[in-house]
């Protein structure tokens, strides 16, 4: 069951490409991204370089278009989460209470309402997206038209189910950030996620290709868009079950890339190819 629902849920949604990068060449780029120069917009109050973390405007077609609603306030369950299941808890912006924090009428155990923050920095603001709690991830899949009654499951299992969700996260952006990596010169404030979607009946070519050489089809299939300061990126990513869930809750094996959306992502891939090439060589 673990496979099959842990899907498209940061929302309530993951990594290593087939091969990873020389860790040469990943090294001496990665600094830029996982430390940020001083004279990066970031640490700016006034900020001109990078346009992810411009201000933008609060008015109402901004506001829609900015995120998930579940991530707009998504710390106030990382910081309080007992009050956010609160019925009393209205958004005065529209009166609703808290999206997927309600839990199900035939639902046989409470599940906690806490969210975890992430490492993945959100687009156009300087907070990062939030991970689904337990309540939301449990709704997600009976929208979904899953049937908890037609398994044995258990209040520990749904607690898994999130951390296997969340490393699978952690797992592709640690991959995303290796590949832009190589466009640490022209971003040295480093990318960030703008949105996300599963396609799981949608298998890239990549997969396909894969599947007519005997190889098994991923479970899952996730595109995000990345913003490489003003730049839009499309990442591919595939998943594939990797087996046995181990310590850290690491079970999928991720392929990720860019697509080819443009030719800087052919030559990107081209690169990397060519570098798992060559250090194979001299590895044999």
């Amino acid at each position: 069951m673990h496979q099959k629902k842990v899907e498209d849920t940061m929302g309530a949604c993951a990594s290593a490409p087939a091969s990873p990068l020389p860790s040469a060449t990943v090294s001496e780029t990665s600094q830029s991204t996982a430390s940020p120069p001083p004279g990066c917009p970031m640490h700016q109050k006034k900020v001109e370089g990078c346009p992810m973390h411009k201000e933008v405007p609060q008015n109402a077609e901004s506001q829609s278009c900015s995120g998930p609603a579940h991530q707009e306030r998504a710390y106030e369950y990382v910081q309080c989460p007992m009050r956010a299941g609160s019925k009393d808890d209205i958004d005065p912006s529209n009166m609703m209470p808290p999206p997927n924090q309600t839990p199900a009428p035939d639902q046989p155990f409470s599940l906690s309402l806490n969210r975890e923050e992430s490492t993945i920095p959100r687009a156009e603001n300087d907070k990062k997206w939030v991970y689904p709690s337990e309540q939301m991830f449990w709704n997600a899949m009976l929208r979904k038209g899953w049937k908890w009654k037609e398994e044995d499951i258990k209040r520990e299992d749904m607690t898994n189910i999130i951390k296997i969700h969340n490393q699978n996260n952690e797992q592709a952006w640690s991959e995303i950030l290796k590949w832009e990596a190589l466009h640490a010169k022209e971003c040295p404030c480093g990318p960030s996620l703008i949105r996300f979607g599963g396609k799981a009946k949608e298998y890239s070519p990549r997969a396909r290709i894969r599947s007519w050489l005997g190889y098994e089809l991923p479970f899952d299939r996730h595109d995000w868009i990345v913003d490489r300061c003003g730049q839009k990126v499309r990442y591919v990513i595939d998943y594939y079950d990797g087996g046995e869930v181990d310590k850290n809750y690491q079970f999928s094996i991720l392929d990720v890339r860019p697509a080819y959306d443009s030719m800087t992502a052919v030559w990107d891939r081209m690169k990397v190819a060519w570098w798992r090439l060559t250090s194979k060589s001299i590895e044999d």
